[in-house]
């Protein structure tokens, strides 16, 4: 992957496909080659896929990741590669760091999918105390110990039974995480201290893009809650609500699901 000076810092990036400008933004404590396998179904797209501050091969400063921040490198990073607009993709912390963008820099969105998101905020129903310090335990020791981290982790972005129907899943993320620059432990913390002051709830109405709410009724990490939280405050949303599915809700039915955004994208 390729680095780039966007703004004050160097972020790492890859493209795949040619056509539309299609932002891929990921969540917590991952770099952006979690976004590998959703790219062949994004056919039409020049998809623009990157390491958030604090992940891969980009730099990590010092202090707290503020989600503003991170959107803030976004619109650098497309300002950086000559895009005027694109559409975007952000999933989880990723989908947060989407809201932003859109708020922040409204001229660069042309359209929005807020995977496994929430606005934050007061009016957010968060997830229960065991299940987020399973995910920062997880954040914590990957680095050093990916196949206890993912362990603790699955349980906490897939539902039980689909892990015990598909351990071949456990396998495949290993692999994945050892393709690519581990996390460093502080990345964790720095980045969900910028989750905690994360508030776009007040202001979400200001979005006049088409946006595409997507979640997995499942997600004991987000809780689904959110998604219509979400949805009341921005009218022109379409929710997409997956039966079944967990965080990682692509999981459920990688190619249905693919396709589905893929083609609200193209619309």
């Amino acid at each position: 992957m390729p680095s780039i000076k966007a703004g004050k810092i160097n972020l790492n990036y890859d493209t795949f496909g040619d056509g539309e400008p299609l932002l891929l933004i990921m969540g917590f404590g991952m770099s952006g080659a979690g976004w590998i396998p959703s790219l062949p179904f994004f056919n039409g797209f020049k998809c623009i896929y990157f390491d958030n501050r604090g992940t891969g091969l980009s730099d990590k400063p010092e202090g707290i990741y503020t989600v503003e921040a991170m959107a803030d490198d976004a619109s650098n990073l497309l300002r950086a590669l000559g895009i005027a607009k694109a559409k975007v993709f952000g999933v989880s912390m990723g989908g947060m760091i989407a809201q932003e963008l859109t708020l922040r820099h409204p001229d660069q969105v042309s359209k929005i999918v807020l995977g496994c998101t929430m606005a934050g905020g007061p009016t957010a129903k968060m997830t229960t105390p065991d299940i987020l310090e399973k995910l920062m335990t997880a954040n914590r020791i990957m680095a050093t110990d990916p196949e206890k981290g993912f362990d603790i982790l699955l349980p906490a972005i897939m539902p039980p039974e689909f892990v015990a129907e598909h351990p071949e899943i456990k396998q495949m993320m290993i692999a994945g995480a050892k393709m690519v620059p581990p996390t460093p432990p502080e990345t964790a913390d720095r980045a969900f201290a910028g989750i905690q002051q994360f508030n776009a709830y007040d202001r979400l109405a200001e979005i006049k893009c088409p946006v595409l709410i997507v979640h997995g009724d499942k997600d004991v990490l987000v809780m689904p809650e959110n998604a219509n939280i979400i949805k009341s405050k921005i009218p022109q949303a379409e929710l997409y609500i997956i039966p079944g599915a967990g965080h990682a809700f692509q999981a459920a039915d990688p190619v249905g699901i693919h396709m589905k955004i893929a083609n609200w994208l193209r619309s």
